[in-house]
């Protein structure tokens, strides 16, 4: 962590935002019946298999998780042609008739939604998608909105949010700081 970053969230602040998102998904799913979880990596996946695991230790059904990459969907290779696509994997039985959740760590301008939109509609048809993210920071550029949030964190263009996970970074906080 940089000199120019707070910490916003702390480990325990993400497990519980986690845990009511869970219990979140569970009531307005009316359960976990035909429930999928599709994380978009990096962090989005780790988030994803956390809110699973979380599901299925509170409804005793285990969720299928998987990693939906949006690399190729997205409209800024341009701006970052040095992304290299990681593997989707969609979990056995698909997201046909199913609902869907993205999860994401952070939803900025809406971009990388868009892109999981399309890449999801060239997978298949799923009944209903939802979207999960940890920090919700504004800015939007396209009419997107998620269903979950963990918070809100209201944040200047200029700012910089990052989620570190245990699992990718050996740590959990959430700061934000200057670029």
């Amino acid at each position: 962590m940089s000199a120019h970053e707070r910490i916003v969230m702390h480990h325990a602040d993400i497990t519980r935002a986690l845990t009511r998102i869970s219990h979140e998904i569970l009531e307005s799913n009316k359960g976990p019946e035909d429930l999928v979880f599709l994380g978009i990596p990096t962090r989005g996946v780790t988030l994803a298999h956390r809110i699973g695991s979380l599901v299925e230790q509170f409804s005793g059904v285990a969720v299928p998780v998987g990693d939906l990459d949006v690399t190729m969907y997205r409209d800024d290779l341009h701006r970052n042609p040095t992304r290299s696509p990681r593997p989707t994997r969609i979990p056995e039985g698909g997201v046909n008739g199913r609902t869907v959740v993205l999860v994401d760590d952070v939803l900025f301008s809406g971009r990388s939604i868009r892109a999981a939109l399309d890449a999801l509609g060239d997978i298949g048809r799923p009944a209903a998608v939802r979207l999960a993210t940890l920090v919700d920071r504004g800015h939007r550029e396209l009419p997107i909105r998620p269903d979950f949030v963990g918070k809100n964190l209201p944040s200047s263009r200029d700012e910089r949010v990052n989620v570190r996970l245990v699992e990718v970074d050996g740590d959990d906080a959430v700061t934000i700081g200057g670029k």
